[in-house]
């Protein structure tokens, strides 16, 4: 996913925050309320109200203890915060969040919630709430992470997209950060999928940002449509911008929710090497699609694969390794049923061995190489080159290369990267 260097410019909501209500109305869980004013404690992080409700249960328990029995386990400051009247403040935001929670498609996932991603309670530091927008179904299935630059090349944005399409075909929620660049084609590749196969994987989307804002908003449109059929997700409460620290921190979440992270491009200082490197630490595999030794965005992904990442070259590499995943039982049963290749009733099959023939999982990720037999790519190759490069190589003058090199732009066989140099890419 993209990392971010300044906090958020632009943010449009997906929906308003409704009024003042009534806290404790009726049909709202009847501890919801609580674990939303711990969440709006000052000082008091993840890791303190775990370390709190280990002590006395659920946040009620700590809001009724004495000043005596919480200095027992956190300062005499965080005791005097968490005993507090609420401010009118925090009631407001406590009032909107539980009124967005009754909006339809909208869920507040708590740590003691059923519904809460038991992939995510196996973390280090697993989120107190979940907001979630969409499908929560989708938090509990067979998954994959995609991610990457939000630079990325043509090529590599092609890659992300084909390589979730065909993975989200054979059932695999596909995760990300909505991003620009790769994060955004792995979401519309299983999105395109979705369309012709409703019953095939769908994507989720773990925000930096309140699950009602979204950031960037260029990407206004692809959010609702994940709203719409997939899932979005945030840690943070409703209204929170943009802020720088927030993207990195919740890289745990998108490894943590993911039986394994692809990383399609990604610079040597990357964001998308923190999701790695989380995801490693996790448990998870770490999948890498190699690339040029001249390209910046190819050396993230040689060091993650010089440090023990798998390197892949098509969607079977990766569904070849989710057999060792099915077999611990990290991989959920529904992955194939909905596409008729086993019945609901059967036991799932070790993926690409077991598959029927002609299912189309076999084939590479189908970002092939251009226009076969043309000479000007023949020369190219697959590592970027210079103009005087290719006319040493073909003997063709450079006017006539520019415009030979201009046509296949236009037609989606080459791109022209920062320097003037020329790559080819797949189509």
């Amino acid at each position: 996913m993209a990392e971010l260097s300044a906090p958020a410019a632009e943010a449009i909501t997906l929906s308003q925050p409704p009024m003042r209500a009534e806290i404790g109305q009726p049909s709202w869980p009847a501890d919801l309320a609580d674990w939303l004013r711990l969440e709006q404690c000052d000082g008091v992080g993840s890791s303190t109200a775990r370390r709190l409700m280990a002590a006395f249960g659920l946040p009620a328990n700590i809001f009724s203890s004495s000043l005596a029995a919480l200095q027992n386990v956190v300062s005499h400051k965080i005791a005097l915060i968490l005993l507090a009247p609420l401010t009118d403040l925090a009631k407001t935001r406590i009032e909107c969040a539980l009124m967005w929670a009754q909006e339809k498609g909208n869920r507040i996932l708590t740590l003691a919630d059923n519904d809460y991603p038991a992939n995510l309670l196996n973390i280090a530091d697993p989120p107190l709430i979940l907001y979630v927008k969409g499908r929560v179904e989708l938090l509990t299935r067979s998954s994959l992470a995609v991610v990457g630059s939000r630079n990325a090349t043509l090529q590599g944005n092609a890659n992300a997209e084909r390589f979730s399409e065909i993975l989200s075909q054979r059932g695999l929620t596909i995760i990300s950060g909505l991003a620009l660049g790769i994060d955004s084609a792995a979401h519309n590749g299983a999105l395109r999928n979705m369309e012709s196969n409703p019953d095939g994987g769908s994507t989720v989307a773990v925000i930096g940002t309140g699950a009602d804002i979204v950031y960037p908003s260029r990407n206004r449109s692809l959010a609702h449509r994940i709203a719409e059929i997939g899932c979005i997700v945030s840690e943070y409460p409703l209204g929170m911008s943009g802020i720088a620290a927030n993207f990195p921190r919740r890289n745990r979440i998108i490894s943590g929710l993911s039986s394994g992270v692809l990383v399609v491009e990604a610079a040597a200082q990357s964001g998308s090497l923190i999701t790695a490197r989380m995801a490693a630490e996790q448990g998870r595999d770490v999948f890498a699609i190699p690339g040029s030794i001249h390209s910046p965005l190819s050396k993230g992904c040689h060091q993650l694969i010089k440090q023990g990442a798998k390197l892949v070259e098509s969607a079977q590499d990766i569904l070849e390794e989710m057999q060792a995943i099915a077999s611990y039982g990290r991989l959920a049963t529904t992955v194939l049923n909905q596409a008729g290749l086993v019945s609901a009733s059967s036991s799932l099959p070790l993926f690409v061995s077991d598959l029927p023939e002609n299912t189309g999982v076999s084939g590479v990720c189908g970002v092939s190489g251009g226009s076969s037999g043309d000479p000007l790519l023949e020369a190219l190759g697959f590592d970027p080159a210079s103009i005087d490069m290719l006319a040493a190589r073909t003997g063709i003058n450079t006017a006539l290369l520019n415009a030979q090199l201009l046509t296949l732009e236009l037609d989606g066989f080459v791109e022209l990267l920062p320097g003037g140099v020329y790559r080819r890419i797949g189509k």
